[in-house]
């Protein structure tokens, strides 16, 4: 067995560029699991700079200066995310404090169905099954409130975090946007002699990523769009908090969409209890995500969609529990650099 291994490794690892590129690897990896907290602001300025890179790319090419082009792109884009946040953000705020506050009519009413359950049923669920379900259910409302306490304490904290954020995260942008040759010219000199599969999985995650974050931001903003547009036609509460959560949806692969079920079929019930509205509203959110997995993301992720879900999923829980959000939101990126590596790695059948 172990003359096994040590033969496959040979043939693996003979290449010194493959040795390269596997402590390259081993090494960014151990940096971001051990001081991604630390460098939080450098990772969400390298996301914007992706994002904002062709726009300034594109003004450039029409004869504009890079540092003149730089500085007009990052205050149009400062200036657009300002107007929203102080634009949506109260709105957002408002909504989640209403539901707040009809959580423990929508808990008795919760009540009251489960309650009328075993006079419907006699025979499949008893009076004293459902007394045990309620119990339960009031457990997990007050530890809910417990938790809600405990995070508007936290909250003091994250919000000196986002100032530190929007200060600090600009900055950054700005001057890896400017400064961006310069910085990878001096990245490429730190980096092994030997990096000739480590240049090959680069230029092709460089074009993925780029690709990922813009069409990631862009699929976002028309899931949201089109799911505040349905839910304000149907008359749905909360058709603001709820296309928001069903536009952040979409950061988590499958396992977001069928997360944000529960809240909007709670609201539904709520609002409309088991009447044909509520069905309305699930066909449409169907409708919505059937469109954006089979329609909208082959279109934005054409090269991402080879990658099959069961290994889109493992990517999500993978890197998500090392990672946390970066994790999930790098998830398909992350599983096609393991592709990619492995492709680029010398085979036995390549001797």
């Amino acid at each position: 067995m172990l003359d096994m291994l040590n033969n496959w490794f040979k043939r693996r690892f003979s290449d010194p560029h493959a040795t390269a590129l596997l402590v390259i690897l081993v090494v960014g990896f151990a940096t971001i699991y051990f001081l991604g907290h630390l460098i939080a602001p450098l990772l969400a300025a390298i996301v914007l700079a992706y994002l904002l890179d062709w726009p300034v790319m594109r003004l450039s090419k029409l004869g504009m200066p890079r540092t003149l082009s730089v500085s007009l792109v990052v205050t149009l884009f400062m200036g657009v995310m300002l107007l929203a946040i102080f634009g949506l953000v109260p709105t957002i705020w408002r909504q989640v404090a209403n539901l707040i506050a009809d959580i423990p009519a929508m808990f008795t009413g919760l009540q009251d169905f489960l309650v009328s359950i075993p006079a419907r049923y006699p025979d499949m669920i008893s009076p004293a099954q459902i007394n045990e379900v309620i119990a339960g259910l009031q457990q997990k409302v007050i530890g809910l409130g417990e938790a809600a306490v405990k995070n508007s304490l936290a909250s003091l904290i994250s919000l000196a975090s986002l100032a530190v954020y929007l200060i600090l995260v600009p900055l950054l942008v700005f001057f890896l946007l400017k400064d961006k040759d310069e910085m990878l010219q001096t990245l490429s000199d730190l980096l092994p002699r030997n990096r000739r599969l480590t240049e090959q999985v680069g230029i092709e995650m460089n074009q993925q990523i780029s690709n990922y974050i813009r069409g990631k931001v862009s699929e976002i903003m028309i899931v949201g769009g089109v799911a505040y547009i349905t839910f304000l036609l149907l008359g749905l509460r909360y058709a603001v908090l709820l296309s928001v959560l069903t536009g952040l949806s979409v950061l988590i692969p499958y396992i977001g969409a069928a997360a944000v079920t529960v809240p909007i079929v709670m609201v539904a019930l709520f609002q409309w209890g088991m009447g044909p509205e509520v069905w309305w509203v699930l066909v449409a959110y169907g409708i919505l995500q059937a469109l954006d997995g089979n329609v909208l993301v082959p279109i934005m992720f054409s090269e991402a969609v080879n990658l099959h879900p069961v290994w889109i999923i493992v990517s999500v829980l993978v890197f998500g529990g090392l990672w946390g959000f970066w994790g999930v939101f790098f998830a398909i990126p992350l599983a096609t650099l393991v592709k990619a590596v492995w492709r680029a790695f010398p085979s036995p059948n390549d001797e």
